[in-house]
């Protein structure tokens, strides 16, 4: 196998269908970096961070494969944090369910700026952990 092969599967990079495609005016690696951190909006706004990530991606799929498979994978890491989310909330009655509780929070917060991170470079970041429901 050579070098080529084994560095493009660790970390693919995926091409704007149109290099004159730009969602919101901007740059599509921005734009999948915005979908990264709009993960936070549920700071601001209850279950923003859950609908903003899913409206920028299905608004804008269809004209970029780079915002599909970051949306793909935001989607997938959404949806299986809650699961990790429901599961440690059911296991606080034995106490265990707090550390859990904490850690998911936590790989909640790395893992979407590093994704931010990643987005911005072009490349795509698939979420440690995260079950693929969407392929």
């Amino acid at each position: 196998m050579s070098e080529e092969n084994t560095s493009s599967a660790e970390q693919p990079v995926v091409e704007p269908v149109s290099n004159d495609f730009k969602p919101w005016g901007m740059e599509a690696n921005q734009f999948c970096m915005l979908m990264h951190l709009s993960q936070f909006a549920s700071f601001i706004v209850p279950f923003g961070g859950i609908i903003m990530p899913i409206v920028m991606w299905s608004t804008n799929k269809e004209q970029s494969d780079l915002v599909n498979e970051h949306g793909k994978n935001i989607l997938n890491w959404i949806i299986s944090s809650f699961i990790y989310l429901f599961v440690s909330f059911i296991l606080t009655f034995v106490l265990i369910g707090i550390v859990t509780l904490i850690a998911t929070a936590i790989c909640s917060l790395i893992f979407t700026i590093i994704g931010a991170v990643k987005a911005n470079n072009g490349q795509v970041y698939k979420y440690p952990l995260s079950i693929r429901f969407i392929k």
